[in-house]
């Protein structure tokens, strides 16, 4: 396991703030987890936080640092899934939590757009159809062709997704925690609960995404553990990619960041079937392709500074899980994001906090976590 350029920075500890007796465990302190965290403090609730790690230490701080609104899947397919009413209110709802985001988070979150981008005439034709369908309902998108992007002929077109952004996650979500800490939640780093009886009558909100938590009972494990590997070059000069760029459906992933580094993800396609799996352990093909793949888009060789992988919750409908954990008692879980977790796991944690209290909590039946087992079936 190899350090995460975005846990690279050096960092303050939080304030101090014991719970005894807690209402509510919230497990994971990733961004879901200290979203969670701080909306139920904010909602009157005791709320301790725990992690087995650090703040951020695991997919939270260990992915590519995209803001994308929506759901995994592009607009058009999730429209088909759940209802096209439904997929707009889905869009909107991200759309306000990236609003939200850029008023929590300061400088670890940038207002770009993103560029998902067709490789060939195929992926081009899928991303016109979503355009369309995006416009079509409402929301703002842009068409840009492939004689428009960085090197021109290399791609066929690109779709802009206006209101995305690039973050500096680990920063974003451990300014989350201070905010969580702040409001009166006890944050315990490097601290693992190993079965449910440790936590006693507390209500528990498991927030590990794809991570093993061994504390989900008959769905734990129905959430597939899927590695992404990710790298950081040296810094450049050039300023190619200040918006995230992705493409191949979203097995390739880039953007450059303030300091000049290209940090780019994904590839797992190399070896898919190796890449579901908890393990950290970066590969050399995945390697491989990654830096050869940066080499050619700046058209030289780069050093590459920083390599590491991460763990995200894959499920096969490209929804998230939210709600109560079925067949288990005052246990509430939200993750499952596909890759796609930085403010879909956002919005979850604030969403599960929100059904926890026992406020309005909408989306709860597309969520349904119990659907996992039906799929099994």
């Amino acid at each position: 396991m190899t350090t995460s350029y975005w846990l690279s920075e050096q960092t303050q500890p939080f304030r101090s703030v014991t719970v005894d007796n807690p209402d509510v465990v919230v497990v994971g302190a990733g961004v879901t987890g200290c979203a969670a965290a701080l909306r139920l403090a904010q909602m009157g609730k005791g709320v301790r936080l725990v992690d087995g790690r650090e703040v951020a230490g695991g997919a939270s701080g260990r992915n590519g640092g995209f803001a994308l609104r929506g759901m995994p899947a592009a607009f058009d397919v999730t429209a088909e899934s759940v209802g096209e009413g439904t997929a707009s209110e889905l869009m909107a709802w991200t759309e306000r939590a990236i609003d939200t985001i850029e008023s929590l988070a300061g400088d670890a979150f940038r207002r770009v757009g993103s560029l998902r981008i067709a490789v060939d005439e195929e992926e081009r034709d899928e991303l016109r159809v979503e355009y369309e369908a995006l416009v079509g309902a409402g929301f703002r998108a842009e068409w840009l062709e492939g004689s428009e992007l960085h090197d021109p002929g290399r791609f066929a077109a690109a779709l802009r997704h206006v209101p995305d952004g690039a973050l500096q996650p680990a920063r974003w979500v451990r300014r989350l925690a201070g905010l969580a800490a702040d409001a009166g939640v006890e944050i315990r780093e490097h601290t693992r609960i190993g079965s449910l009886d440790e936590l006693g009558d507390a209500t528990v909100v498991v927030c590990v995404d794809g991570y093993p938590s061994g504390l989900l009972g008959p769905i734990e494990g129905l959430v597939i553990p899927t590695r992404g590997q990710v790298i950081a070059t040296e810094p450049i000069p050039e300023r190619y990619f200040e918006v995230p760029h992705y493409g191949r459906h979203g097995y390739d992933y880039w953007h450059q960041d303030e300091a000049g580094r290209i940090v780019a993800g994904g590839f797992r396609d190399v070896s898919l079937d190796s890449e579901f799996t908890a393990d950290e352990r970066l590969t050399d093909n995945v390697q491989h392709a990654l830096r050869s793949f940066v080499d050619s888009l700046v058209g030289r060789e780069l050093r590459v500074d920083y390599a590491w992988a991460g763990i995200f919750g894959m499920v096969m409908d490209f929804l998230p899980i939210v709600g109560r954990a079925p067949g288990l008692e005052n246990v509430w879980v939200a993750g499952g994001y596909s890759g796609h977790g930085n403010v879909l796991g956002f919005a979850c944690g604030e969403l599960v906090a929100r059904a926890v209290a026992g406020d309005e909590a909408p989306f709860l039946d597309v969520f349904d976590p119990a659907r996992l087992l039906n799929d099994r079936d």
